[in-house]
């Protein structure tokens, strides 16, 4: 079997992959949940591949989360549930569905105007799709319940908290100016204090979540994605920890024989060099 353009081939690789007897022992043992993992790691490599501008190390990472793809879609056709046509088919409907300003008779919608319909859409499908459920004998997923439901509960913390904020103020359900989030963030440090000072764990737990749950909203506020920034952060936390361990490396020293104050100084040092040469994103 030679490798191709064509999707075909791809689809052709994973059915022989998950064929008993004559397929990849490892393949055939796995099921949804046990691929879901692996699933959300290539996600994030795409992101991390984009965010780091190398487009070869994309082009292979998005192949990567396309196998994903397929590997769910040909356990379900094993299942008589679904297969990889069945998931084009309604990713292009629903495509096609939600921009009727590009597909049908709704012109010149401005960008506000193309995300309420989009959200309205969204809305008439979810609708229908509890209603199939509901006729094909099945109760109503508890993810989905209620206005906040279908935010994903696999997402990312950070990410899930920001979607749950911006969800709820479409209702109204916000604090109107960032300031107010603002002090909403120091009224929950200042409860994170307290909770620290009684020793009580699951408290001290609430207290740093809803510490947290506040800052991504903050992020809300002001058109940034949390997750994104924190993933600068851990990033700018590397570079600067790289720089401490190199400068000690030139002492022919060891990150074990440097003081705590001895690192602030090289920590600020790096800090200092990357203003004056801008830092790398």
């Amino acid at each position: 079997m030679k490798p191709s353009t064509d999707i075909t081939r791809l689809i052709e690789i994973m059915a022989a992959l998950r064929t008993p007897e004559t397929g990849c022992p490892w393949d055939l043992e796995q099921d949804f949940a046990s691929i879901a993992p692996y699933t959300l790691e290539e996600a994030y490599e795409v992101v991390d591949a984009i965010e780091r501008g190398d487009l070869a190390d994309l082009r292979d990472e998005l192949g990567d989360l396309l196998l994903q793809v397929v590997f769910h879609a040909r356990m379900a056709e094993e299942q008589g549930a679904f297969a990889f046509p069945d998931v084009v088919e309604a990713i292009t409907r629903k495509l096609i569905r939600r921009h009727p300003h590009v597909f049908g008779d709704i012109k010149e919608l401005s960008p506000e105007d193309v995300k309420r319909l989009w959200d309205r859409i969204k809305s008439e499908e979810k609708a229908e799709r509890r209603a199939d459920r509901e006729a094909m004998g099945h109760s109503p997923e508890a993810h989905e319940a209620g206005f906040l439901g279908g935010v994903p509960t696999a997402l990312p913390a950070l990410t899930r908290a920001q979607k749950l904020t911006s969800k709820a103020a479409k209702v109204g359900f916000d604090w109107p100016e960032a300031t107010q989030v603002i002090d909403k963030i120091h009224e929950e440090l200042e409860e994170v204090k307290d909770a620290s000072s009684s020793g009580d764990r699951d408290r001290i737990e609430d207290e740093i979540g809803d510490l947290l749950f506040s800052v991504t909203n903050l992020a809300r506020h002001f058109g940034i994605d949390s997750e994104r920034a924190l993933r600068r952060t851990n990033a700018k936390f590397e570079r600067r920890f790289k720089a401490i361990e190199e400068a000690l490396e030139a002492q022919e020293r060891s990150l074990d024989e440097a003081s705590l104050d001895e690192m602030e100084r090289l920590w600020v040092a790096a800090k200092l060099a990357e203003r004056k040469s801008g830092p790398a994103l």
